[in-house]
């Protein structure tokens, strides 16, 4: 056995899922690694047995200084979501798939696959997971312990996602295979092993709701339901920030949450941050996040304290100030990710004119929208017009970036 690192995949059946030549390049190896399931198949191996237990960058290091013939065991197909990718980037590396937990889990299901979304959930947080899955037709989740069934069924129910059933399928492959469609209640009350896929599949409509959500859906403070950035500028504010499907997002000022929610739906791969002064307003948000099947970070706090804690973002929303508008700007300037965009609305002349000046100090380039609305309003038997307060929409962006 000669040449670079073989990573071999295996089945839940252990060796039996292995074609001879795997076995006879295992067997004539010097080093075996992979997780202690994949090395307990092997009680008789003769050479160096080394465990993957979370210590993934120690042993990358490892198995690039390794000289002897080695072979890393991983789980169905090592590209899919397993150690073969991240060895790929690091070393030259053979890879020899077996069935992925996809592909057997749509094969119990009699279904085809080519159209279904595929999510990791395995070590990661479910947040952000609504807005992702929402109306799509087959959902692929990899689960862990934690993100177990149980726990996704009980995150849509949240979300009010009912109209997916669920196929779950544990130990693939192995002896204690155990496949079946359960109902959000159905799951809920199950107990699976740690080993299992999702499947969720939509069986009824999901909700639609156009860029530009009418004002009066989102709950909102009463009596006075004007602290909501109304659609027109909503929408036009949207474009500005130019989002793409994996942005990072900053909402400060979020209030009733309605430019994060519409920021959600549009970067669904990407992630929003917003942050809000008012308790009131943060319980308004939350329920609107449901309402609307958006999951995002919501942080009780007065910008610029609190921003440290959220991730360089590609695009921020200034809907409010709190009257520390340049020590809030300075603070986004600095965090901005390469490329990215500012928007701010004003509502006043003063507030505009402040935000000028700081951004041309800070060396960004700007453009300004004022926007003038009325909307009709019927009267008798007629229709009047009826404005709303003008706003400007101020863009702020680095000279010489790919927004200008």
């Amino acid at each position: 056995m000669t040449g670079a690192i073989k990573v071999i995949g295996i089945g839940d059946d252990g060796r039996r899922s292995l074609l001879p030549q795997y076995e006879r390049w295992i067997e004539e190896s010097q080093v075996l690694v992979g997780g202690k399931r994949h090395l307990a198949f092997f009680p008789d191996y003769q050479g160096e047995k080394v465990e993957i237990a979370g210590n993934l960058k120690d042993v990358v290091q490892r198995l690039k200084e390794e000289t002897r013939p080695t072979v890393v065991l991983a789980s169905g197909d090592p590209l899919f979501y397993g150690i073969g990718g991240l060895l790929a980037k690091h070393m030259p590396v053979e890879v020899y798939p077996n069935l992925s937990s996809l592909q057997l889990a749509f094969a119990r299901m009699g279904e085809s696959w080519q159209d279904a979304y595929i999510h990791s959930v395995h070590g990661r947080p479910l947040t952000g997971l609504a807005q992702r899955i929402d109306g799509r037709h087959k959902v692929v989740l990899l689960t862990d312990e934690t993100n177990s069934p149980q726990a996704i069924a009980a995150y849509l129910k949240k979300f009010g996602m009912t109209e997916y059933k669920a196929f779950v399928a544990e130990n693939l492959g192995g002896e204690q295979e155990r496949t079946g469609w359960y109902t959000l209640d159905e799951m809920m009350a199950q107990t699976f092993s740690p080993l299992n896929i999702v499947v969720l599949k939509r069986v009824g409509p999901s909700p639609q709701w156009p860029l530009g959500i009418d004002d009066e859906a989102f709950a909102q403070r009463k009596p006075d339901k004007g602290l909501i950035t109304k659609k027109e500028v909503r929408v036009l504010s949207l474009a500005q920030l130019a989002l793409r499907p994996d942005s990072v997002v900053w909402d400060i000022g979020t209030c009733t949450g309605s430019v994060a929610i519409e920021a959600a739906r549009l970067a669904r791969e990407g992630a929003v941050y917003a942050i809000e002064k008012n308790e009131g307003d943060l319980e308004l948000c939350r329920r609107n996040m449901l309402t609307f099947r958006t999951d995002f970070v919501l942080k009780h706090g007065m910008a610029p304290e609190g921003l440290e804690d959220f991730p360089d973002p590609d695009a921020i929303f200034i809907g409010g100030t709190g009257g520390r508008l340049d020590a809030l700007l300075h603070a986004c300037a600095s965090r901005l990710k390469p490329g990215g965009t500012i928007v701010l609305n004003a509502a006043t002349v003063e507030t505009l004119s402040q935000a000028l000046s700081v951004f041309k100090a800070l060396g960004f380039a700007t453009q300004v929208t004022q926007v003038q609305v009325a909307r009709s309003k019927p009267i008798l038997n007629m229709n009047r017009f009826e404005a709303l307060n003008p706003v400007f929409i101020l863009r702020a962006f680095m000279e010489g970036s790919d927004k200008t």
